[in-house]
């Protein structure tokens, strides 16, 4: 895992190396000396500006009304559900919301929730559900937001939970959003090799799973239209874990995406994104008929996604 945690770092490092600021000391400069003539210091010193008693009460009033706790949500309808590139929803359309409680400190908690088909799918809810806890504080000019996400199957098999522990730092150079990030997931049956390709099978097996990535985000000028461009590269469990899937299928593999998202009305976001993955046909051909929706397609293949998001 050294060499794991070598590139994560490195790949945070490298972005807070563009996103921080440069300090530099400016020195104080101090204001004239008081003349020792009584009569001259009163006609040369400024007089102190008057206070504006409404102003003042009005920006009391909006810093007391502003809350500690805020809440946030949105609600998407997605024409396929892209996990790290791989499709969990056979191809087909998903039904995805999330909440998030935060607090002014920067921690905050939060849920998301989609229903899966094929692969990833585990019987009970057929849903995916996410508890996460975070902490948003600024480094620089930029931003870092470390937590760690619990993946959920409700009602679902056995040994299929597991915990991610991530880590985010987000900046801007000149209009263009960056963000560099990596998720690490200690070892656990659910990641587990149970069963390797072209090997016997291991039940009990524990492995654990590195995902790296890196976002770019241009809002352009004078129209509601963000264009977007992922890379991520994931290093996991090459086989078939305990219940017949992996969160890193082939072990290690890119997944890339370029989209934009158009934002009609406040609150309403259009997005369309073109999805890929650079796992080769030879080997889906070693994890199916699990890595293949219904119609016996590879569930990595390259598609165009269409959702709409309504958020509050």
């Amino acid at each position: 895992m050294t060499i794991r945690f070598a590139s994560a770092l490195s790949a945070v490092a490298l972005l807070a190396t563009f996103s921080a600021p440069a300090f530099a000391a400016e020195a104080d400069e101090t204001g004239p000396a008081i003349q020792q003539d009584t009569e001259e210091t009163a006609a040369t010193l400024r007089a102190i500006e008057p206070v504006d008693l409404d102003t003042a009460s009005k920006a009391q009033d909006e810093a007391e009304d502003t809350p500690a706790w805020t809440v946030s949500g949105a609600a998407t309808l997605t024409s396929d559900y892209r996990f790290r590139g791989v499709s969990q929803s056979d191809e087909s359309m998903a039904v995805q919301g999330g909440i998030t409680l935060s607090h002014e400190s920067g921690f905050y908690v939060g849920t998301w929730a989609s229903n899966l088909s094929g692969w990833g799918t585990f019987g009970g809810a057929n849903m995916e559900l996410d508890l996460i806890a975070g902490y948003k504080f600024g480094v620089g000019e930029g931003t870092l937001d470390t937590g760690i996400t619990w993946y959920m199957y409700p009602s679902g098999a056995d040994e299929t939970d597991f915990a991610e522990l991530y880590a985010k730092l987000s900046g801007t150079v000149g209009g263009l959003g960056l963000t560099a990030g990596v998720a690490y997931a200690p070892k656990q049956e659910a990641l587990g090799n149970w069963f390797p390709v072209g090997a016997p099978a291991n039940p009990g097996d524990k492995e654990d799973n590195l995902y790296l990535s890196g976002d770019a985000a241009y809002a352009v000028d004078g129209a509601p239209i963000t264009l977007k461009a992922h890379i991520g590269y994931s290093d996991g469990n090459p086989g078939l874990g305990p219940n017949g899937t992996s969160v890193a299928p082939t072990g290690t593999y890119f997944d890339w995406s370029l989209g934009a998202d158009i934002v009609p009305i406040s609150g309403i976001t259009l997005s369309v994104s073109y999805v890929d993955t650079d796992i080769s046909e030879a080997e889906a051909n070693l994890i199916r008929p699990n890595f293949a929706t219904l119609a016996g397609n590879s569930i990595s293949d390259a598609t165009v996604v269409f959702s709409i998001t309504a958020s509050f």
